[in-house]
């Protein structure tokens, strides 16, 4: 099967980078650590007016309805940029649960952003303290929330907040929307852990150490392609769940495990190489890489850690 995009998608995905590029999304990262979400609502909006926001919701609430494919395609680019807040859950899955509410449409204009739990794997919602709109997803249906204690999270740019029922259930695809945040999760991933690539390939072409380029060193390019390796392996296994996905394939949930966990381990050999490419300096809080780091961390977990997508692949496999 052939997993390359096309010009379009190829286009999107630069046009989100030249916007992303030129909004200062570390410093919005940052204020958003400190709690001032204004930087990072900008960014939001930025989103919104490329579309992005509007990629899952139907066009009959003014949305695009595109294919799961375009959906990965531009949530691996947030993903790159460490874009703030709850973008698996505002992107992919909100759309999902609301796909018959009128308020989808507050989504795709960029003037809500969701934030969504569901219990057992989601217990708590991502920033639900900030978001406009919280979720609570259960089986088969989902119910309007409110913010209740908020914890700190792994990375200081997220907060995990628990989540009180505040309204009656109404049916919702609870099932298809948990595996679109698995899919955005890892589609996430595999930015991040890109991104950490292409920082640390620049860094090693300048940093000199005992009169040599770092970069010259076999050690730094052996473990710097098995990253590589690993991240352009992971990507085709993203593309595979959202085609998956839109074909209402029965192997989707395996398709989307795969997916988690072959993003989750190459995010993180990346952190781990990216890390000791730079040395120290690369976790002080005033080196962006120390953002991407943190990032995948959380990431990993969310909406159901590798242990829980491995036995899942493997229990498919096994029946």
């Amino acid at each position: 099967m052939n997993f390359e995009l096309d010009e379009s998608q190829r286009d999107f995905a630069a046009s989100i980078d030249a916007a992303l590029g030129a909004a200062k999304v570390p410093a919005a990262v940052r204020a958003w650590a400190k709690g001032n979400p204004e930087p990072g609502r900008t960014v939001w909006t930025t989103l919104a007016e490329l579309g992005v926001t509007a990629l899952a919701v139907p066009e009959e609430f003014d949305g695009i309805g595109a294919h799961p494919v375009d959906l990965v395609v531009a949530v691996e680019r947030l993903g790159y940029w460490a874009v703030p807040g709850p973008v698996a859950e505002s992107v992919a899955v909100a759309p999902v649960l609301l796909a018959a509410d009128e308020r989808v449409a507050g989504l795709a204009s960029g003037e809500l952003l969701a934030t969504v739990a569901q219990p057992p794997l989601v217990p708590r919602a991502v920033d639900a303290d900030r978001a406009d709109l919280i979720l609570l997803a259960g089986d088969g249906d989902v119910r309007d929330g409110t913010a209740g204690e908020v914890h700190a999270s792994v990375d200081p740019a997220r907060t995990l907040v628990d989540v009180t029922a505040a309204g009656d259930a109404r049916p919702a695809d609870a099932s298809r929307a948990f595996e679109f945040g698995a899919l955005a999760t890892a589609a996430q991933l595999v930015g991040a852990g890109q991104a950490m690539l292409d920082a640390s390939v620049a860094y090693a072409k300048q940093r000199t150490q005992f009169g040599r380029v770092i970069g010259s060193y076999q050690a730094i390019k052996h473990a710097l392609a098995d990253v590589l390796i690993a991240v352009e392996l992971a990507r085709p296994l993203l593309y595979a769940a959202a085609l998956s996905l839109a074909e209402d394939s029965p192997d989707a949930a395996r398709d989307v495990s795969a997916a988690k966990v072959a993003a989750a381990d190459a995010a993180l050999l990346a952190a781990r190489t990216s890390l000791q490419t730079h040395g120290a300096i690369g976790y002080t809080q005033e080196h962006d890489l120390s953002l991407l780091l943190v990032r995948v961390q959380a990431l990993r977990s969310a909406w159901g850690d590798p242990t829980w997508h491995r036995t899942r692949v493997l229990e498919v496999l096994a029946s």
